[in-house]
């Protein structure tokens, strides 16, 4: 079966704006506003999802966390994508667990598309 891969992302996407505005954070631009990086990211996900349904949220945040390393993020106490430094680049365990949520929710939105 196809799927529509970018459709999925942005669905994805637009679930975790929404839930991040839920917990104070504003910093998420709507899909058609989000840079390309950031969506080519989501974009990313969702293809290694598909790839192999059965994963972690775990597992997901450690395949985001080398995609984002190998294109040169560090970690940082603020998401700057000039800097490209983000405070979620570390162990999974180490995220409080409103970060660990939207992994969470990333796999369940895709989920909802099987």
């Amino acid at each position: 079966m196809e799927y529509d891969v970018e459709q999925i992302a942005k669905t994805c996407h637009e679930v975790n704006r929404v839930y991040c505005k839920s917990v104070g954070d504003y910093s998420q631009a709507e899909w058609h506003n989000t840079p390309d990086w950031q969506k080519e990211s989501a974009i990313m996900g969702v293809n290694a999802f598909l790839k192999n349904p059965i994963l972690s949220s775990k597992e997901m945040h450690d395949i985001w966390m080398e995609h984002k390393i190998s294109e040169g993020w560090a970690y940082g106490e603020v998401k700057d994508a000039f800097k490209k430094t983000h405070p979620c680049l570390v162990p999974y365990s180490e995220m409080p667990k409103e970060q660990q949520m939207k992994d969470e929710f990333f796999i369940e939105v895709i989920k909802s598309f099987l």
